[in-house]
């Protein structure tokens, strides 16, 4: 008989390993922190790739409801100036392999998939001690326990389980995006809503940028993005909303109205996000009873990759689990080499990818990424 999967964290990668799972007949228990599925905001949009999230989602059997909450049209993607001259404008014409979704939709038809109680809410995981045989047991902070003979840890960036595998964590890379949002834009907000389009915009120079999406609901969901030192975010009085929005504000003066009204009519208090990150090509030793999958495993910077990946990680063990049920340590091994082979690679292009959004050449080198073109510099000095 299979040995029942724990898995810490309902995310996108814990969930879809669950389903996938569930579908071959595997028991599974999914330990989340947070005390209900609608605790709280889930995130903006995600772009869900043909070759490694959909992929997933197929093996999940959910692609119906998956096309069922894609944002049309949010696959377009434009690029201005600190001006606000369009520099690029690529629509979405409902081709693109990368539709958009929202991930709190994404993750509510992931939960409502599986079989009731699967999910463990207000599990939040204190420490995991090693028994010894690829067994372990869970401590949780209301002061339960649990014991598992095959533990995944699917919990993120700050994972509790990783420790069980290896002594490497996460590093700032210094960079810092800081979230706000605008509602009701094209009545309230018409000029910013008029620079960010239908998709995505990106105003970006060297150093800094102002990025936004427009998601269902008539929103726009803003990420300024700033390279500073974890110094200078600390010195910022977040709480303080008037001052930190007139901080984050000062370092765009002089940029068109319309994208600094993305970050002075902010509705919503700005919240940092520093970017932190896992050693590009990261990976351990076989440990018998546990594994990682998601940004426990492979934390990379954001560029587009991290759920879709997650997701194919989720799905990929599940296939594995599957396929060797008696045999759960071979089966941890196929995830682990194929895991980290595909992950190696797309963690050194996420940090590619933030060079080309912020670095020397910025907005130049996104818009030569986007186009597979190299006459952005004849512009640049133009512009310049």
């Amino acid at each position: 008989m299979t040995t029942p999967v724990t898995i810490i964290g309902a995310g996108l990668g814990g969930l879809i390993l669950a389903r996938v799972l569930s579908r071959h007949g595997i028991p599974a228990t999914v330990y989340e922190a947070e005390p209900s599925a609608g605790a709280r905001t889930q995130g903006g949009q995600l772009d869900i790739h043909e070759y490694n999230g959909q992929r997933a989602l197929d093996d999940a059997g959910l692609l119906d409801e998956f096309h069922a909450i894609i944002h049309r049209g949010g696959a377009a993607a434009r690029i201005l100036d600190g001006h606000g001259k369009l520099l690029l404008d690529e629509p979405d014409d409902g081709t693109s392999g990368r539709p958009e979704v929202l991930r709190g939709d994404l993750r509510r038809i992931l939960v409502q998939s599986l079989p009731e109680n699967t999910i463990q809410w207000g599990k939040k995981l204190a420490h995991v001690a090693d028994l010894g045989d690829g067994r372990h047991e869970l401590a949780f902070t209301d002061g339960s326990t649990a014991r598992t003979e095959l533990l995944v840890g699917a919990d993120g960036a700050w994972s509790k389980v990783r420790p069980l595998l290896s002594d490497a964590k996460p590093d700032y890379v210094g960079t810092t995006l800081i979230e706000t949002y605008l509602h009701d834009v094209d009545e309230r907000h018409s000029a910013s809503a008029g620079a960010v389009g239908h998709g995505a915009m990106y105003a970006l120079a060297p150093g800094k940028g102002i990025v936004a999406h427009r998601e269902a609901g008539n929103t726009l969901h803003t990420y300024v993005e700033l390279n500073r030192s974890a110094e200078w975010i600390a010195d910022i009085d977040f709480s303080d909303a008037a001052a930190a929005t007139a901080r984050i504000a000062a370092e765009f003066e002089g940029w068109a109205p319309a994208l600094t009204a993305l970050i002075t009519d902010g509705e919503t208090p700005l919240i940092p996000r520093m970017i932190h990150a896992l050693p590009v090509g990261h990976r351990w030793d076989r440990v018998p009873g546990v594994t990682l999958l998601g940004d426990a495993a492979h934390l990379m910077p954001p560029a587009g990759e991290g759920g879709n990946l997650a997701m194919l990680d989720g799905a990929e063990l599940a296939k594995a689990i599957a396929a060797h049920p008696d045999d759960i340590e071979a089966a941890l091994a196929i995830h682990e080499n194929a895991m980290f082979t595909r992950s190696a690679p797309e963690a050194a292009d996420a940090h590619l990818m933030l060079e080309i959004c912020l670095g020397d050449r910025a907005p130049f080198g996104l818009i030569d990424f986007l186009t597979g073109a190299h006459q952005g510099r004849q512009e640049e000095s133009a512009l310049s």
